[in-house]
């Protein structure tokens, strides 16, 4: 190693986890991990804050500047430890999206607005805590969590953003032109320049491929608005095609802005609280799993207790963190873990300058305005191949200790029913509604629960165990 280093004037490779390197480098795959997080860190607040009329209050857009400026420190020290909080691990954290059909059905039973929010907020603290004292008590529970469990998990959490991919890549299927042959072509093009870039060329175009890919894209947009019509006409009325740059949200977006602290009071409602605990629960699974997925697809390893138990601390406490800022709780994003397991550039030091950007995202909202006026078409073809990347890391975890005839009931079982119940949430209709929001949606839970029970209850013999331990 010292020759190596000696070698590259005292530069290591991007490819090593606490390895050195060059600013401009880092610069650019810190970037990459921004652009692949940076909507999904901002739909929940969108959403979420939406059905509470956020926006009617002039609360939107300072919570959405708190949500960059949380999301960056909260990553940060996930990436560099303080004493057992963070897993030392490239893992990015942001505002997760798992909440948001249980935030959405406390905002519905509480009549919206500011007092439904502000007992989101309080909820989020309480349920950050007790996901901080689960990662402390995480060791003794590690034996329920073996490749085959977190494999299904990674690979459930996969399946489930294939099709947010594709809904990307479509243009965004909230947008009226969502599947319009020009948002085909964009993402097509952002797709097929990544994987050219990747594979036909190297050093810094191949390593960052991701990155360059979305420059393209922005490129490719910036051309067909000025050689194609940027309107089209729906139902009477003159929109504005998707993939159209509005440059305009860039110029009108203030160069410096300082964070409120604590823009919603916190209110401590038990309708809120339980259900949001709960999911707390869900997301410590997820969290292992996405930690579990990043050893393996970048690092070609199993994560130890103290990474899994850092990484859910750090998750649990950026969450309570967050809450004092108005932001909705920070989990740690799979579709990084994709980038990761695609890329395999771990650098530490890298990931800390996305990290950085987002922090100053947090002051400066011109920056975040560069990114956020990205066309979904755009960010669908890089997450097309991300997310999918996940289900490899996941299989690649399944299989690490073979494949016999328990693993594949666990697997075939977990996923069946899981994904299942995530592409067909109606089905739990009928049944109350909390099991609707925890249950329903990625199917990410039903998945990971029932890895945990048959992983229990089928022993490595494949015989299933025994109801009572024979003395």
């Amino acid at each position: 190693m010292a020759d190596k280093k000696e070698k590259t004037n005292g530069y290591t490779s991007e490819y090593e986890l606490e390895g050195r390197i060059p600013l401009g480098k880092a610069i650019l795959f810190g970037m990459q991990h921004v652009l692949a997080m940076f909507v999904g860190n901002l739909t929940p607040i969108l959403v979420v804050g939406g059905a509470c009329g956020l926006r009617d209050l002039g609360l939107m857009v300072p919570v959405i500047q708190n949500a960059m400026l949380i999301a960056g420190l909260v990553t940060l020290v996930q990436l560099w430890t303080i004493g057992p909080v963070g897993g030392r691990l490239p893992i990015v954290m942001g505002t997760s999206s798992g909440f948001i059909g249980v935030m959405n059905g406390i905002s519905a039973s509480m009549g919206g607005g500011v007092i439904a929010y502000g007992a989101i907020l309080g909820a989020s603290l309480v349920g950050g805590l007790f996901e901080t004292v689960l990662g402390f008590c995480l060791k003794p529970l590690r034996k329920y969590f073996p490749s085959v469990v977190t494999g299904t998990v990674v690979t459930a959490i996969g399946l489930s953003l294939i099709s947010v991919g594709i809904n990307s890549f479509g243009g965004g299927n909230s947008n009226k032109d969502f599947g319009d042959p020009v948002n085909l072509l964009v993402g097509t093009a952002v797709l097929v320049s990544i994987i050219l870039l990747k594979h036909f060329t190297r050093g810094i175009f191949s390593s960052a491929s991701i990155l360059f890919g979305i420059i393209i894209g922005y490129v490719l947009c910036a051309v067909l608005g000025a050689v194609l019509p940027t309107t089209f006409e729906f139902e009477g009325n003159t929109l504005t095609h998707s993939w159209v740059l509005q440059w305009g949200n860039v110029a009108s977006a203030a160069w410096i802005s300082i964070p409120k602290f604590m823009p919603v009071k916190y209110i401590f409602d038990l309708r809120a609280i339980i259900p949001v605990t709960i999911m707390f629960i869900v997301t410590a699974v997820e969290t292992i799993g996405d930690t579990s997925g990043i050893c393996e697809g970048g690092l070609g390893r199993e994560a130890t207790d103290k990474e899994l138990s850092g990484s859910v601390i750090c998750d649990g406490l950026g969450s309570s963190v967050a809450s004092l800022f108005g932001v909705l709780p920070n989990t740690s994003f799979s579709q990084n873990v994709g980038l990761i397991g695609m890329t395999k550039i771990v650098n530490l030091y890298a990931i800390s300058m996305g990290a950085i950007f987002l922090v100053l995202c947090g002051f400066c909202p011109k920056l975040a305005a560069l990114i956020q006026i990205m066309p979904q078409s755009v960010l669908g073809g890089a997450a097309v191949m991300m997310f999918a990347s996940i289900v490899v890391s996941g299989i690649q975890l399944i299989t690490r200790d073979g494949v016999t005839n328990r693993v594949v009931t666990i697997v075939a079982v977990s996923l069946g029913l899981g994904y299942g119940l995530g592409t067909t949430s109606n089905v739990l209709a009928m049944l109350p509604k909390w099991v609707t929001y925890i249950f329903g949606g990625s199917g990410i839970v039903p998945a990971a629960v029932c890895a945990i029970i048959l992983n229990i209850a089928i022993r490595q013999d494949g015989d299933p165990a025994p109801a009572v331990k024979e003395v």
